[in-house]
């Protein structure tokens, strides 16, 4: 790998308070993708690995729609994104839309944990393109209605987000704003502010 990326990689490792995984410490949220394909047999074990997510009454209510740089669904998901986003992600190798189900298979009632499925599996598959050595970037800022229209989601069916995938790519070509936040330490609120323990008696959110 080329050492300036290298260098950026090692930058955004996490420094935590208790030692956690080697996959949630290396993975990040790029913009800086090189546009370069991915090979099949990742793609393939990347989604193999959220095939394998837990989900309530083991609905599995994920779909993914993937759309390869230059191809037809690439561009279609392309066009849903918001200016600023479409601004970097046309140079990820691969753009999944992420889609839930809406209802049960068993009893056709409402699965108001289906978002919430979905959410483990895109994580998931998140961390499994840590492991194959390539970056991801979660998208919320998007037409979901045009999507929805343009791949012909039936009423059972939402688009909920898009992620970019791909290999990191140096950020010199990224707008000057961007360059800053792609060079920038990764922050979290701290965990006391998080988890709350030992025998609550009164909410401790403001």
């Amino acid at each position: 790998m080329d050492k300036y990326l290298q260098i950026i990689k090692e930058s955004k490792k996490v420094k935590t308070n208790f030692p956690i995984n080697k996959l949630s410490l290396n993975r990040w949220s790029p913009r800086s993708f090189e546009k370069k394909p991915i090979e099949k047999e990742k793609l393939m074990t990347i989604f193999e690995s959220a095939r394998w997510t837990g989900s309530a009454f083991n609905e599995q209510p994920w779909r993914f729609i993937i759309g390869f740089n230059g191809d037809k669904t690439f561009n279609k998901i392309f066009d849903t994104l918001i200016e600023f986003n479409q601004s970097w992600a046309k140079n990820a190798s691969v753009l999944i839309l992420n889609i839930y189900k809406t209802h049960y298979s068993h009893n056709n009632m409402l699965n108001k944990e289906a978002i919430y499925d979905l959410g483990q599996a895109v994580g998931t598959y998140c961390l499994e393109a840590v492991n194959q050595d390539l970056v991801t970037h979660q998208i919320t800022g998007f037409d979901e209605d045009k999507a929805n229209t343009d791949f012909q989601l039936v009423k059972d069916y939402s688009s909920m987000s898009i992620t970019a995938l791909g290999h990191l790519a140096k950020p010199d070509d990224l707008p000057a704003e961007l360059f800053k936040i792609e060079l920038q330490n990764r922050m979290r609120k701290p965990l006391d502010s998080l988890v709350f323990t030992d025998n609550i008696e009164k909410t401790p959110f403001s």
